[in-house]
């Protein structure tokens, strides 16, 4: 028997979760309501939810992510909250596994007859085995208004008789958990679409709906899923009673085991490989300082070295980024930061002190990286208002097509042309948001996430506002904007096309967008499509600034951002309910941690650049690669698996604008590489990466089925530009053969190793 003390500790913890921020989150059971809450009937108590349903103590707090992503606390993996749906649904001892089974046609007096003779509460309607809808208490009750609106008994008995598939929610609208799906995701689901039901399928979509393909093996109700969490963690609280009779306080006891599961934690070997690479790290981190700090005349001997070491060592942990379990970004600023510290203070001439030469080269250098940073924060903050907006439903609701390789093309060459006026990551973003209401099975919307990458990194070339490394050498003047598109825009076509030529034929067309029951595109109101055009407009009018007042790209996107904020203020003047949609609450949504990775990363090229150690880079890759053209082209292949970022950067150190001049082809060829090679890996490009988390795509599969592909387009990019501009130098034959023949000598000769 259990006291009343760990009755109640039992009452809260049968719908315990640790939250975020040691925050207490309760689901309701019975025994929690009648322990902690007082009944209430009237909105006039503080404590009433107007929906009725959810009554909230003064001292807790409803949490949604609590039930998704806390571990279990009390109970074992498998029991309580981690329950899945298939022990739910055995255990519920529900007739004919919940739900009647009725036909579509049968009539509405019949089938309420069986769901109460049956001991039910739901029907499940189906028509030759097609699942129509379900009929639940909230149906009944819209039946129920329906006869009482009747004029005549003949009119109400009329309704009698009517087919149930007139009364139910249609399956478009169900949601659904699959068998593995767990009790915490059961209460979300249902709590978060206010139901007391939920289907349970063999598969389901990532947005819980039914499939086409999909099994129904039962339906579950909330009284179901809080009957089992109450009888597991129950036993439970008696077990941990038994195992610390030491501890009279339920929620003592509960601490103890916690310790007591992260010390079994501990022990496991993946755990303690991480702790001998974290340790490492934290000796390393005590170990740099202290050497800096101690003034080793080493580091006066080997300036140059330490800096190579300190390069290396970021840009492992940049690239281990997942492996380490720390931000790049945090990586990048503390790298720029040591890399200053030994250029100051011990390179060259230095004696322990800063020289003011170095000051005015390290203010030059964050003038050059604020530019690409504010124009970057502007930028992303314009397509986030527009996005807030859904302003991208004037492109995406035009889409029609039921054909697979159509919808193929069409996508591919939609994310080309979007990703030429918005950077590449938001597009991504965008395209891949707008898949899943195209694209209803999962193992075909992967492909076109894949495609979606390789058009949107190619699409950024061609354009000085497109991609951030061609940002990057438009606003250092390495490019400017008409030469940019003029040139660029046939290599960056040819390169998407012969990509999607190649991965077109993994498409298998069937029927599956035509019988998707994903939900209609809804129209868009008439402030969503004004400020898209403002926005688009604003991103536009960019280099149009730039060449008309020869004043910084950015200013003009500070501008475009100034512009656009007044337009949300007047547009949601007076609506409290429009805070979100203004630019305050973009600015807050902001990845600001990958612009200070800009930051970090560009500091450190920058020093590099300085310290002089990127010239004799150059000299080196001149006097062992035949030609510049060769050059760029290794940098693009390198970049499939380096960020392209700091390879841009380190070139724009490594090659002079007064020796290459503004718009020459070594630049125009970086761009056009760096942007497109990172294609042939997924973690290339910030693309790619983005993918692997919006789709769960993986290194392997990536690898096997797109890489090919992107390789392809990739050198039909690059050769297209070559026989350009070979062409528009009236050369093309004297140009491109001897490139060719370096080229075959280069990797004959087994020279380059990437």
């Amino acid at each position: 028997m259990i006291g009343s003390t760990t009755a109640k500790a039992f009452a809260v913890s049968s719908a315990v979760c640790l939250g975020y921020n040691g925050r207490l989150a309760l689901a309701f059971s019975p025994a929690l309501r009648s322990n902690f809450m007082p009944t209430m009937t009237s909105p006039s108590d503080k404590n009433y939810s107007p929906r009725g349903k959810i009554f909230v103590a003064k001292s807790a707090i409803i949490d949604d992510e609590c039930f998704f992503d806390a571990a279990p606390r009390l109970t074992p993996d498998g029991y309580g909250f981690t329950s899945t749906a298939e022990r739910i649904l055995e255990t519920s001892q529900n007739v004919n596994n919940g739900f009647y089974a009725a036909k579509g046609n049968e009539p509405m007096i019949d089938v309420m007859g069986a769901i109460t003779d049956g001991d039910l509460e739901v029907a499940l309607v189906f028509d030759n085995n097609e699942l129509l809808g379900i009929f639940t208490e909230t149906d009944y009750i819209e039946f129920s208004m329906a006869r009482a609106k009747s004029s005549t008994e003949s009119e109400s008995a009329t309704l009698l008789v009517s087919p149930v598939k007139d009364f139910v929610t249609p399956t478009s609208k169900i949601v659904a958990i699959s068998m593995s799906d767990t009790a915490n995701k059961a209460i979300a689901a249902m709590k978060q679409s206010d139901i007391r039901h939920l289907i349970i399928a063999d598969q389901v979509s990532e947005d819980n709906r039914i499939l086409p393909e999909s099994t129904i093996t039962g339906v579950v109700s909330m009284q179901d899923v809080m009957s089992l969490v109450a009888k597991d963690e129950r036993l439970s609280l008696t077990s941990l009673e038994t195992k610390f009779p030491g501890f009279k306080d339920p929620l003592s006891q509960m601490r103890e085991e916690i310790k007591s599961q992260a010390n079994l934690l501990a022990k496991e070997p993946g755990t303690g490989k991480k702790d001998i690479v974290r340790t490492a790290t934290a000796a390393l981190s005590v170990a740099i300082p202290f050497a800096f700090f101690s003034g080793s005349p080493w580091l006066y001997d080997h300036a140059d070295l330490a800096m190579i070491g300190l390069f290396v060592m970021g840009y492992v942990g940049i690239i281990f980024e997942e492996v380490f379990e720390f931000n790049k970004a945090a990586v990048a600023l503390l790298m720029s930061t040591g890399l200053w510290v030994t250029y100051a203070d011990y390179f060259g001439v230095a004696h322990g002190i800063s020289r003011d030469t170095v000051k005015e080269q390290l203010s030059e250098q964050l003038s050059e990286v604020s530019d690409i940073c504010f124009f970057l924060l502007a930028a992303s903050a314009i397509v986030e208002v527009v996005d807030a907006h859904q302003g991208f439903k004037v492109v995406t609701n035009r889409i029609t097509t039921t054909s697979k390789k159509g919808l193929f093309w069409t996508i591919g060459f939609l994310t080309f042309f979007l990703s030429a006026i918005l950077n590449n990551l938001t597009v991504t973003i965008v395209m891949c948001s707008l898949l899943r209401k195209l694209v209803p099975v999962e193992s075909d919307r992967k492909l076109f996430g894949a495609m979606v990458v390789v058009a949107a990194n190619a699409g950024g070339v061609w354009t000085p506002i497109g991609d951030v490394t061609t940002t990057m050498l438009w606003i250092n003047g390495n490019l400017s904007t008409l030469p940019t598109v003029t040139q660029l825009f046939l290599p960056s076509i040819v390169c998407v096309t012969a990509s999607l030529a190649f991965l077109v034929n993994q498409v298998e067309e069937d029927s599956s967008l035509e019988d998707s029951t994903l939900p209609e595109p809804s129209e868009l109101a008439t402030r969503g499509v004004v400020v898209f055009w403002a926005g688009i407009a604003c991103l536009l009018a960019v280099p149009v600034f730039n060449e008309l007042t020869g004043l910084p790209p950015y200013l003009a996107m500070l501008t475009g951002l100034g512009a656009m904020w007044t337009l949300t203020d007047i547009i949601h003047m007076g609506e409290d309910e429009g805070e979100g949609l203004k630019v305050p609450a973009a600015l807050s949504k902001l990845d600001i941690s990958g612009i200070l990775f800009f930051l970090g990363i560009l500091m450190s090229i920058g020093v590099l650049d300085k310290s002089g150690l990127l010239k004799d880079l150059a000299i080196f890759l001149n006097e062992n690669l035949p030609n510049q053209d060769i050059i760029a082209t290794v940098i693009g292949i390198a970049s499939a698996l380096i960020d392209n970022v700091p390879l841009v950067a380190a070139t724009m150190g490594m090659y002079d604008v007064t020796e290459f001049g503004t718009d020459d082809k070594l630049w125009q060829l970086i761009a056009l590489c760096a942007g497109t090679g990172g294609s042939i890996l997924i973690i290339g490009s910030a693309s790619g990466v983005a993918l692997m988390g919006l789709e769960k795509v993986d290194f392997i599969w990536y690898a096997k089925k797109v890489s090919l592909g992107a390789a392809v387009g990739y050198f039909a990019g690059i050769a297209t530009y070559l026989a350009q501009n070979a062409i528009l130098g009236g050369n093309l034959f004297g140009g491109l053969a001897p490139q060719a023949l370096a080229a075959a000598d280069v990797i004959s000769s087994g020279s380059v190793i990437v």
